[in-house]
């Protein structure tokens, strides 16, 4: 596939929705560089938000009216930050696909380039250190030789350290240079303070004073630093490839049945609505579409969760991204693009990842105080080793260099982000989609859960919950008959009993004379009987009383239908909006957890009383009109509660943007619910537990990461200002750059460890 080079072709800044930008960014930033960046942008007029995403390579901009794109691309530039328009998943998509195919990292994957750059930097700067090791005094002193100096091996020294030192160096002072810009300092500015104090100190020990030169130390050190990036970044291009594996599941082919009715093999993004596809058996759909002919199964489980493969015929339709089964499909196409299902599940998971929960905020605060931290402790360190303990000024240089470096924040800057990331991936490949962080981080310290029954508890549709014969007959003779009638009915009632008796493997009889009592029921002949099925009206007609058992199941607010066969009772039916199997699990996995679960309903107290005993519920709310919902969501939590509602994101959204988490369950493929803090592809509300495990997870690695993260940070610099000289341990600057690597690959490793627990 020809490779188009997206992100250059595109604008310097676009809207991507009203009031907001979203850009690209083109260069490597450090993970504690955010706070600096977003505090600069909030200074430009009209900008109400900022958020910078490191990991992810993201600006989000939040404009009021008056703000500017242009005046925020130009901040951007002042402070040396290249962006570009974020490209489209589409465009993401086909950049994968290319890179698949040429083994090149795909241009908008700034992680993966920059990962390719310090790599290539790295290889050369060691074969450039390994000659400046051989040449270096110390080393000699060390290894017990003495090479002459006849070919005036100083100044090769001075020549390869240079080298080392601009070539290797580079990424590093130009992070700085960004960062002296917008007036604060970073982790770069900490490895560019090491590295050029260290080679100018050298430089001035060979040509301007006497003492020993520190180039064999500032070679490997930047070796090192390049190491360390190198296998970090390699760490958060893992943390970050499930994202890039989820848009790879939109196929780059797709074969398009032409008007003659010959295939062409075409690109998935010329495809057209309208346009017909033929999907074979084993090959992924290329886009969403309704099914014309064919039958198949389609397996859902990339895209939205679903476990068991989904039948497939005429008139259903189907996603892009799903695999076929073992029937060849013709699909016509109805959705392209960025209204995909899948291009939208990936946009929600990109936001979210973009997204920042506050403890990422603390973080981001925390890296930019410890780099100031940094600074002034590696000074001190300098002026008391070589002020007041009259220690040499190598030696006090190399602790100063070693403080800098061995502080370098750069794990916490990733604690979170690689969480973040991970955990919203993982949400995506179960069907939980989360549209915002703090959605996430919240769900965690739920205390109860509020469902809206129907369609989330509940089925939505009418089912038989009881069939209770009288007299000499039996419950499958007496259901026969009933269905048998009703067949000839388009009721919902009458399609139920229907559907019931046809599920029981029951066959349905022949009737004739049917007639349709409008209000009351109907009736007809069926095998020699008469029968007539109705209500409680139409039992009154025909001189009949109610029975008890009719009484006592209207009681628990069903709907009951009545059987009369050859003018006698011959039995009830009973019917109710269907509870969901997975409800009663759901319900008792919340109770286990702690979480209280409460309904609320627009039925009637009868009918949300049964619901409630049935699944065995903490509360709920019957009657409630659609524009009270929130009313109830309040309710619960003036009493202290922090609640998640769970409905439908339709006529449940004042009640999802009251609660402390909007949940919305069932989207299938409208999953850009605005009102929802997270988005259910599955109408399953297990998926509520799911999300909640998933929250605490998240919450807990998060946690792991920070003490991780801080705790190496509270023994080490403490070292690397010299502490443990008493006892004979001293820390060097290129021991310091492995350790400060070393924390930034434990905090992503541990975050990659989350992709083995289930949720």
């Amino acid at each position: 596939m020809e490779h188009h080079g997206h992100a250059k072709q595109m604008p310097m800044v676009a809207r991507s929705e009203e009031g907001k930008l979203v850009l690209q960014i083109r260069d490597y930033l450090p993970p504690d560089c955010s706070d600096r960046v977003e505090a600069r942008l909030l200074e430009v007029p009209g900008v109400r938000a900022a958020s910078l995403n490191p990991m992810m390579g993201t600006v989000t901009v939040t404009l009021a009216p008056e703000g500017s794109s242009e005046a925020v691309g130009q901040r951007l530039r002042e402070i040396g930050v290249e962006c570009g328009a974020r490209p489209s998943t589409m465009q993401i998509a086909e950049a994968e696909h290319w890179a698949h195919a040429t083994g090149r990292p795909a241009e908008h994957n700034h992680n993966a380039m920059m990962e390719q750059e310090m790599r290539r930097r790295f290889f050369v700067v060691l074969g450039l250190a390994i000659p400046v090791l051989i040449l270096s005094p110390t080393i000699q002193s060390w290894a017990g030789f003495r090479l002459p100096d006849i070919l005036g091996l100083n100044v090769v020294l001075v020549v390869l350290a240079s080298i080392i030192v601009l070539y290797g160096g580079v990424p590093f002072y130009r992070g700085a240079a960004t960062a002296l810009r917008a007036r604060t300092a970073d982790m770069d500015v900490l490895v560019s303070l090491a590295v050029l104090s260290g080679y100018l100190y050298s430089v001035g020990a060979t040509f301007l004073f006497a003492a020993s030169d520190f180039y064999w130390e500032v070679s490997t050190l930047v070796l090192f630093l390049l190491f360390g990036h190198w296998m970090e970044m390699r760490s958060v291009r893992g943390a970050s490839g499930a994202l890039r594996e989820l848009v790879k599941l939109i196929p780059p082919s797709a074969n398009r049945v032409k008007a003659d009715g010959s295939i062409e093999v075409v690109e998935t993004a010329l495809l057209a609505l309208g346009d017909v596809v033929l999907v074979r058996p084993g090959e992924k759909v290329p886009i969403d579409g309704v099914v014309l002919e064919g039958a198949s199964s389609v397996n859902e489980a990339l895209v939205t969760g679903e476990s068991k493969p989904v039948s497939k015929g005429p008139g259903d339709n189907v996603l892009g991204g799903t695999i076929n089964g073992e029937g060849v499909l013709r699909v016509r196409v109805t959705k392209t693009g960025e209204e995909t299902a899948l291009a939208q599940i990936v946009n929600l998971v990109r936001e979210a990842q973009e997204s920042k929960p506050r403890v990422q905020r603390l973080a981001d605060r925390a890296a930019t105080a410890l780099t100031l931290i940094a600074v002034s402790l590696g000074v001190v360190t300098f002026a008391y080793w070589f002020g007041v303990a009259r220690a040499d000024s190598l030696f006090a240089l190399t602790l100063m260099i070693t403080v800098f470096v061995i502080a370098c924040p750069h794990a916490l800057g990733l604690a979170i982000p690689t969480v973040t990331v991970i955990s919203t991936t993982m949400g995506a490949q179960r069907g939980l989609l989360i549209r915002n962080a703090d959605g996430l981080e919240a769900a965690k310290d739920l205390d109860t859960v509020l469902f809206d029954k129907t369609g989330t508890l509940t089925t939505g549709r009418f089912g038989v919950t009881d069939v209770v014969p009288f007299g000499s007959w039996s419950e499958a003779d007496m259901l026969r008959l009933a269905a048998g009638v009703e067949r000839n009915s388009e009721h919902v009632i009458a399609k139920a009993i229907v559907a019931h008796t046809e599920s029981r493997g029951l066959a349905l009889p022949e009737v004739v004379d049917f007639t349709a009592l409008p209000g009351k029921g109907a009736r007809a002949k069926a095998e020699r009987h008469s029968v007539v099925l109705g209500n409680r009206a139409l039992l009154k007609d025909l001189g009949l009383e109610p029975p008890a058992e009719a009484d006592r199941l209207a009681a628990q607010g069903k709907t009951t239908v009545h059987a009369v066969i050859d003018d006698r009772l011959a039995g009830v039916i009973a019917l109710a909006d269907l509870i969901r199997d997975e409800s009663r699990e759901a319900v008792a996995d919340l109770k286990t957890m702690g979480i209280g679960v409460a309904m609320l309903t627009g039925d009637n107290r009868a009918t949300a009383a049964y619901v409630a005993g049935q699944l065995g519920l903490d509360t709920f709310f019957a009657e409630v009109l659609p524009g009270d919902k929130a009313a109830a969501v309040e309710r619960l939590q003036k009493r202290g509660q922090r609640v998640a509602m769970v409905g439908d994101g339709v006529n449940d959204a004042p009640a999802l943007v009251q609660a402390d988490v909007g949940i919305a369950i069932g989207a299938g493929t409208d999953v850009a619910m605005e009102s929802a803090d997270i988005v259910l592809v599955r109408n399953d509300p297990r998926d509520v537990v799911r999300l909640i495990r998933l929250s605490r997870l998240t919450s807990s690695k998060m946690r792991q990461n920070l003490v991780w993260a801080t705790g190496y940070n509270a023994v080490a610099l403490p070292l690397a200002a010299g502490v443990g000289v008493p006892v004979g341990i001293v820390l060097r600057p290129e021991w310091g750059a492995l350790f400060m690597a070393a924390s930034s690959v434990i905090v992503v490793t541990n975050a990659l460890l989350m992709r083995r627990k289930a949720v």
